[in-house]
């Protein structure tokens, strides 16, 4: 075992958390107050190269391991976990899809599109199809060289602001999970209707959206895969990203546990800086070790998908213990801060309200238990 990171990762892990303290934590209350995508961040992430960290060398991109991607995710997270949401969900959750089941044509088509500093959305959850998601009732209808989509995705992020779309849908809804396809769908195509932007409690610089599609023709050189493969894909490309949606929760636990720890040593009470206190020091120590397994968790899941073995319940540790520790460490340091963690002239707030999302999306924690418990079980 080797914990030290290598030079190329420390300088990302550096470039990165420079941007996310000057770029970003600066301006992220504003954009969180105003519900705003902060399309200025975006464009910027893109010039210095950390809005493209999914993609292969061979596709124009830089070619980041696994942990250098959990390292740039963690420390986006940690000036935004709604900036954070955007990069992760274009680079390594929407482009899952196509990195698992896209051929060498698809591939190039749809990393052109990252690499123009546009941005993708993953298109699963529907009104009625949460974390049972096989029971989506979207619908590919096969005539001649193009699939008909009929239906309704919910909570999708990068919804309103992205280029292309990864969408699953089922050919037969009685085949369950055998009749789900999936495809790659230019957001700009006839029939696709952009709802109106969620208001949301946390994650409010992140765009999320609905999105119908009215007969909606998807060329057939477009779908991922073979019929019937999409849950397949849709199973590994969730594998892959949940260690990366942990990698976020990290970084705003980690930012909201350095700002408790400046404020500790600086609000004097009863005469002496409540650091000193034994109560808030537990509470900062605890803090601490969560954050560490968390990050400890998210780095053995990229570890063990870097060495080709098998990490879904590693995956499934790093997202539900580090979405369960954010929610946690951000919660503590409101505590700490007391009646000024309470209002949004500091930040703590904010971390809170964005971590809960951690223990929501890309399968909830209970979902992430129940895969735990299967493999346990098998």
């Amino acid at each position: 075992m080797d914990f030290k990171y290598t030079e190329e990762q420390e300088a990302m892990r550096a470039v990165a958390r420079k941007f996310a303290e000057k770029e970003i934590a600066p301006v992220a209350g504003q954009y969180d107050e105003k519900d705003e995508f902060p399309t200025e961040i975006i464009r910027k992430l893109h010039e210095v190269g950390l809005l493209t960290i999914g993609v292969p060398e061979e596709y124009g991109g830089p070619g980041l391991d696994p942990i250098t991607q959990a390292l740039i995710a963690e420390e986006i997270s940690f000036g935004d976990g709604g900036t954070g949401t955007t990069v992760v969900a274009s680079n390594l959750l929407a482009a899952n899809p196509v990195f698992v089941g896209g051929n060498d044509d698809q591939k190039r088509r749809f990393y052109s599109v990252l690499n123009e500093g546009k941005l993708a959305a993953f298109c699963l959850t529907e009104p009625g199809a949460g974390s049972d998601a096989v029971s989506m009732s979207t619908t590919a209808r096969r005539e001649g060289d193009y699939y008909i989509l009929n239906g309704t995705k919910q909570f999708i992020s990068n919804g309103g602001v992205a280029d292309i779309f990864t969408v699953f849908a089922t050919t037969d809804r009685s085949l369950r999970h055998k009749g789900i396809i999936a495809f790659m769908v230019d957001t700009h195509t006839p029939g696709v209707t952009i709802g109106k932007k969620e208001n949301k409690l946390g994650i409010r610089t992140s765009d999320t959206r609905q999105i119908i599609f009215e007969d909606v023709k998807v060329p057939v050189a477009n779908r991922l895969g073979e019929e019937g493969e999409g849950w397949t894909i849709c199973m590994k490309s969730l594998d892959i990203s949940r260690p990366y949606i942990a990698a976020m929760a990290v970084g705003i636990a980690q930012a909201a546990y350095e700002a408790a720890v400046k404020y500790a040593k600086e609000r004097i009470a009863f005469g002496k800086p409540i650091a000193t206190f034994q109560a808030i020091q537990f509470m900062l120590a605890d803090m601490a070790m969560g954050i560490e397994a968390s990050r400890l968790f998210v780095h053995k899941a990229c570890f063990l998908r870097e060495q080709g073995l098998p990490f879904t319940q590693m995956a499934s540790f790093a997202k539900a213990f580090a979405g369960d520790t954010a929610m946690k460490v951000t919660l503590d340091a409101v505590q700490i801060l007391g009646g000024y963690g309470y209002v949004k002239e500091y930040p703590v707030e904010k971390f809170m309200r964005d971590a809960k999302i951690m223990q929501i999306y890309e399968g909830t924690n209970q979902i992430q238990r129940v895969v735990i418990a299967n493999n346990i079980l098998r």
